[in-house]
């Protein structure tokens, strides 16, 4: 049996959507590898360092912030995936 090149391509990897919070910089996403089904991606945090230019970081755990800022945009982000995912 012979097997696919498990390696991750940064060119298959599309963001097909995504919000951020503007104040803790956490980041979700709908995202799709490989034209595969689309699924919801939680973070990366982008933070603005001193001399302006950006940085990303992994979302680690949430603070309370983060968490109703989420709750704030889930019925969108929802309605978004609901609409690339194909009826089962």
């Amino acid at each position: 049996m012979a097997f696919k090149n498990s390696a991750y391509d940064p060119d298959k990897d599309k963001i097909l959507k995504s919000w951020t919070s503007e104040e803790t910089g956490l980041v979700v996403a709908i995202a799709s590898y490989d034209g595969g089904e689309p699924k919801l991606q939680i973070g990366p945090r982008v933070y603005v360092k001193k001399d302006g230019s950006s940085s990303q970081r992994k979302a680690g755990r949430l603070t309370l912030e983060d968490l109703e800022w989420f709750y704030g945009v889930i019925d969108e982000v929802r309605e978004e995936l609901a609409a690339l995912v194909p009826p089962r």
